[in-house]
């Protein structure tokens, strides 16, 4: 185990992007507590001894948000015995498959077709605004889930950033834990030793040319604008989170109390 994380971080080997949410601060003045809430990338790599430190935190449930296509490149989840894996896919399973062959196949005029001039930042801005007017009984499930039982619960996606972060927002925001807070945490997944590996076919040095890692950047990058436009479309459909819970993921106040009452100090 080579990477260097922070110490209160474990140094994890074939899992990228891992840590607990908990110390984020809420608006009312509790923290939520650590131990419980979980994101990561996915868990296909995790080696004996990943999976041994993921064993070891007590997990009730895995929610993965990956389609068959991520399945099909990265694998299936590494099995902890005793956790329960649900599967929501965020994306429908073609989704973006040709576009992600592109990405990876794709020359430098191809890309610069497809990702020069703010396409690549726009085609993530408009990705997250899909998902959370899109995708409200995935998340409506996750969150009915945790507030009846599947606490301690991991959230992850491929690579921990945009599913896996959008539905780590939306339970902190049922939590009523602050939004620089949210975007904060949300921004971490940008450092070095959490980014996803950026794959590409064939070996020559252009495949990863300066130029070519610049377009590609937006699609692999945490931006607040991103997380920004998510809020956004919360806003601009239902009015207000609270609106948003009830309304669009049908999450009552008593189970957002629930929810509070699992998760906050």
């Amino acid at each position: 185990m080579t990477q260097q994380v922070p110490s209160t971080e474990p140094e994890l080997t074939g899992v990228r992007n891992f840590r607990d949410v908990g110390g984020l601060p809420t608006e009312d003045g509790q923290r939520v507590a650590p131990g419980l809430l979980f994101r990561s990338g996915h868990l296909a790599h995790a080696t004996e001894e990943d999976a041994a430190f993921l064993a070891s935190l007590g997990l009730h449930t895995i929610f993965d948000f990956r389609n068959d296509a991520d399945k099909k490149l990265e694998g299936e989840d590494v099995e902890l015995p005793g956790v329960r894996n649900v599967n929501l896919p965020l994306t429908d399973p073609a989704h973006g498959a040709e576009f992600w062959t592109m990405v990876r196949d794709g020359d430098l005029d191809q890309l610069r077709a497809i990702l020069a001039d703010g396409k690549a930042a726009n085609r993530m801005i408009v990705s997250y605004r899909s998902i959370i007017k899109g995708r409200t009984a995935e998340h409506s499930h996750v969150l009915h889930a945790m507030a009846e039982d599947s606490v301690p619960a991991l959230m992850h996606c491929a690579a921990g950033k945009d599913r896996a972060g959008l539905s780590i927002a939306i339970t902190l925001l049922a939590l009523g834990v602050e939004r620089e807070a949210i975007e904060a945490d949300y921004l971490k997944s940008n450092a070095p030793h959490r980014r996803y590996k950026v794959r590409r076919s064939g070996s020559a040095a252009s495949v990863y040319s300066p130029e070519v890692m610049e377009l590609l950047s937006p699609l692999f990058d945490a931006r607040a604008e991103y997380l920004a436009a998510a809020f956004d479309t919360i806003e601009e459909t239902w009015g207000d989170v609270d609106s948003y819970l009830e309304q669009g993921l049908g999450v009552t106040p008593k189970t957002r109390e629930r929810l509070r009452e699992r998760f906050l100090d």
